[in-house]
């Protein structure tokens, strides 16, 4: 099972490499092209984030038992899916690193090194893959904030596209990001008896990384669309003027921060 479990690993760390390697040779909207590394960056978020949400949607759908035992139950879907994340978190700790300032990049570092600790130690013991594969209902919520993130870098905010993927990263936010969040606390502090002492402090250490860091990207995406609609209104022909232009270069810059730390 091990072994199987880092070959999937190795595979995807290489696979999602080999992505952020292809996307530089790839045609890209001449508005993103100020941000390339960022529009890369955020296709491959993507692009996990719909293998990952999907897949963990589907497996809490196929496999209603994991939430009666998220512990003991687990099936070869659910190492798969786990395992593929892992090598995810891995190769883009590996770009954030290579990319980016330490003094940007750190949360999210420490959070991608959290979930792969979790995630990895879930997959050595045996147990507990179906709690990680609940976490991953989190990626949902990704999809829609990658989503906002590439319309935001096409210069296709504000419009109505934009304004939906707002909205739907809201929503989603609370039924993928925050419901999930919630029952694993609150099913830890019902079993913490059933757990080992170790995996009770590493599951602790986790939840509060990415609760904390959730929070506060969603706060700052809301406080940056609120202020967007007042001062940026929506016009069907979108012509760029000094006022749009002030709103997008800002967003970009403040943005950017809090569309990594909500990522899961």
């Amino acid at each position: 099972m091990e072994l199987l479990a880092f070959l999937i690993i190795g595979a995807s760390f290489a696979g999602f490499r080999g992505l952020h390697w292809i996307l530089k040779y790839l045609p890209m909207p001449k508005a993103a092209a100020r941000n390339r590394w960022k529009w890369q960056y955020t296709c491959v978020s993507l692009v996990h984030s719909v293998l990952a949400g999907t897949g963990a949607l589907l497996g809490v759908v196929f496999f209603p038992q994991i939430i009666a035992d998220p512990v003991h139950f687990h099936s070869p879907w659910f190492l798969t899916l786990v395992s593929i994340s892992v090598g995810y978190f891995l190769a883009d700790g590996v770009e954030l690193f290579w990319n980016q300032a330490l003094r940007q990049t750190w949360p999210e570092l420490c959070h991608h090194v959290v979930v792969a600790i979790c995630f990895t130690t879930a997959i050595l013991v045996h147990y507990y893959l179906g709690f990680m594969v609940v976490s991953l209902l989190m990626m949902l919520n990704s999809i829609c904030q990658n989503i906002r993130k590439l319309l935001l870098f096409s210069r296709k905010a504000p419009s109505r596209a934009f304004n939906m993927a707002s909205w739907a990263t809201m929503v989603s936010f609370v039924i993928f990001r925050l419901v999930p969040l919630g029952w694993m606390i609150l099913w830890l502090s019902q079993h913490y008896h059933e757990v080992h002492p170790v995996l009770v402090v590493l599951g602790i250490i986790g939840l509060f990384t990415v609760g904390v860091l959730s929070i506060i990207g969603a706060v700052q995406i809301l406080i940056s669309d609120v202020r967007r609609s007042r001062h940026c209104p929506f016009t069907s022909g979108h012509k760029e003027t000094p006022e749009t232009r002030f709103c997008l270069i800002g967003e970009q810059v403040a943005g950017h921060s809090s569309t990594l730390r909500m990522r899961n």
